[in-house]
């Protein structure tokens, strides 16, 4: 489910009240935040509201860097939980990184990438066993490189993540939030775009959003006709509606019957 999640959903782990609605939101992957939702005064008490909540519910936590006071205290709380789908990990910049927190808790580790460190570090990150996938982290990337939190800004980022992905044969990276929370329009255009570039998962901070990620990363039906038309053309190099079909495009029109089917899952 990791490495297929369309939607991560935020909750923030110092509103235990919200963590059940977030639940039933139809969000893929629940991510209980640890980090820069919660104020640090508030951390001691959302560890343990967390840690309740993982005795029964399977969920990912995202935790603070591993350069920061909060880490180890957040690793501590998490050791042994028995719900414990993922951890991700905010700010994480070394594959060293990711193997203490792997070694720790024996989950998968989500680096969020989020400062030009981790971009220096992208292939090893993505290379370790313990990564399933990448996750973009626009806002606090785009502040530290001094870049506006926009599209054009950080194209050449969302590439790079691809790229790092394929060639580490990982699933596809998770773009970073939309922060426009009442605009659907917003979402969907900005899930399209990463869908176009092989972004295949969204970070959500509302619960609306959700639904919007689910339909825009849904195969169009005129998608789906191109892909089954291409995969029923006979022959190791064929035509289709006037345009070539070898062995790549069959390969682009499988993964979008794969979309297809996980959208109806």
């Amino acid at each position: 489910m990791i490495g297929s999640a369309r939607s991560l959903l935020f909750v923030p782990a110092s509103r235990p009240d919200r963590f059940a609605s977030a639940a039933r939101a139809g969000a893929d992957l629940v991510v209980v935040d640890l980090e820069d939702a919660v104020d640090p005064t508030a951390r001691p008490a959302a560890r343990a509201a967390t840690r309740d909540w993982l005795a029964r519910h399977p969920t990912v936590v995202r935790v603070n860097g591993a350069r920061t006071d909060d880490h180890h205290a957040d690793l501590e709380a998490l050791a042994g939980s028995p719900e414990l789908v993922a951890v991700m990990l905010a700010k994480a910049e070394t594959a060293d990184q990711v193997e203490h927190v792997h070694g720790r808790l024996g989950v998968p580790v989500l680096p969020l990438v989020e400062t030009p460190a981790a971009l220096e570090e992208i292939w090893s990150l993505a290379r370790h066993a313990a990564v399933p996938r990448l996750v973009l982290g626009t806002l606090d990337l785009a502040a530290e490189l001094g870049a506006r939190p926009t599209w054009e800004p950080l194209l050449a980022i969302r590439t790079r993540l691809v790229i790092a992905s394929a060639a580490a044969g990982i699933a596809s990276p998770v773009d970073g939030v939309t922060v426009e929370l009442d605009d659907d329009e917003a979402v969907r255009r900005d899930v399209r775009r990463a869908s176009e570039l092989g972004l295949h998962g969204k970070l959500c901070l509302h619960p609306r959003q959700v639904p919007v990620v689910h339909e825009a990363l849904r195969p169009t039906s005129d998608e789906l006709a191109w892909a089954r038309g291409v995969l029923a053309a006979k022959g190791r190099v064929a035509r289709f509606d006037g345009r070539l079909v070898d062995a790549p495009v069959r390969t682009r029109a499988r993964a979008i019957l794969a979309r297809a089917s996980r959208s109806e899952e």
